[in-house]
């Protein structure tokens, strides 16, 4: 069978790394070819399986633009010949309602909507025209997978979505590979060296993380702590730049994505996220996996993800001072970090292993092509 995947973009971030390592488990006897609506955003395939039969067809109708009729038209026409269509986020949207409105005539394979979160546009407030457009848009699709309670709650109220159709499946991870200490020197152009204290991310550098205020949220912690940034995007430079205004060059480090976290993470000593939206977000699971307490503002799931004995360092969305002062406190405590981070741990590995993950999403995509599940 042929799986078409038509993402938002397909550069490497959480929900196209997710996609990526399902695409790696369902392996060779399934083929995919993926669309990004952002042309040449496909830094996700690095982690691609090379033994898959993957294709990026550059002829596939643009998915950004005016959803006139015959555009629409064209993008349908362009699923035909698949065996199921999955889209993901606002970006593929377009092709959503192409296939609701064009499915029965051209006798259209099913399609499976993921929505993970918003950008910068609607990072404070859904805008309504989109939800009417999602509302109508959903209706022809065999299913539509959230990773969080709160995207749940939006599909049902804001979308109108049915609960036959909506599918909650939290992101799971591998947590058996975050247990071992990574190597110091592992990430290019910066090594931990004894006695370095490390506050770390990983996020795609977009305005929506806000990076440049985890940067002014850092720069209060004494001179051994580090702020290691992984990850790549368009605000690579306004983050570097806050750094040099704050005179912190010297001890801010961007060495760019790292393709397999597992063996980056557990040289963090404290997490820390600054995004203005997030929803359920996978590098939270890995840095819990990885034994890190996590510094993050309330957004999304975040405040229900951690264990209990993190709740004190998860503060109000927005508030800057609030998560300087969380850092503050994890970086002056080694024993309070350690103890967080193995609450962590032990939720993660409880609650969020990938093997439950995987089973669901192969359930949903089974389901929708008429099968138990995608084998």
């Amino acid at each position: 069978m042929r799986i078409l995947h038509l993402h938002s973009s397909f550069a490497a971030g959480g929900k196209e790394l997710r996609a990526v390592r399902l695409m790696n488990v369902f392996g060779r006897g399934i083929g995919h070819d993926v669309v990004s609506a952002q042309p040449g955003a496909l830094g996700a395939a690095v982690v691609l399986d090379p033994a898959l039969d993957v294709g990026f067809p550059e002829d596939f109708p643009g998915l950004q633009g005016r959803p006139t009729p015959a555009r629409l038209w064209r993008i349908a026409q362009a699923m035909q010949g698949y065996d199921l269509v999955l889209s993901y986020n606002w970006g593929a949207m377009d092709a959503v309602l192409a296939h609701r409105l064009y499915a029965g005539l051209l006798q259209l394979p099913p399609l499976v909507h993921h929505e993970d979160g918003f950008n910068e546009d609607e990072a404070n407030g859904l805008k309504p025209s989109r939800n009417l457009f999602r509302r109508v848009a959903l209706a022809g699709a065999a299913a539509l997978v959230v990773p969080s309670r709160r995207l749940e709650a939006i599909a049902r109220q804001a979308w109108r979505q049915p609960a036959e159709r909506l599918r909650f499946i939290p992101n799971g991870i591998d947590c058996g590979a975050f247990i071992d200490k990574p190597r110091p020197d592992v990430l290019p152009g910066v090594v931990k060296r004894e006695g370095d204290r490390w506050v770390g991310t990983l996020a795609g550098l977009r305005p929506v993380k806000d990076l440049p205020r985890l940067v002014r949220a850092f720069a209060g912690l004494p001179d051994p702590w580090k702020l290691v940034i992984l990850g790549e995007g368009p605000e690579r430079g306004a983050i570097l730049a806050e750094a040099e205004r704050l005179g912190l060059g010297h001890r801010v480090h961007l060495p760019g994505f790292v393709a397999d976290p597992s063996r980056a993470v557990g040289l963090f000593d404290v997490f820390a996220l600054s995004s203005k939206s997030e929803q359920f977000p996978i590098s939270v699971v890995e840095a819990m996996a990885a034994g890190l307490p996590v510094a993050a503002p309330a957004v999304g799931d975040v405040a229900d993800m951690i264990a209990g004995e993190n709740a004190p360092f998860i503060v109000p969305a927005e508030d800057e001072p609030a998560l300087a002062a969380a850092l503050a406190a994890l970086a002056e405590a080694p024993d309070l970090r350690a103890r967080v981070g193995a609450a962590n741990r032990a939720k993660a590995q409880a609650e969020y292993d990938e093997a439950a993950m995987i089973s669901a999403y192969r359930a949903v995509y089974g389901q929708a092509i008429g099968a138990e599940e995608l084998v």
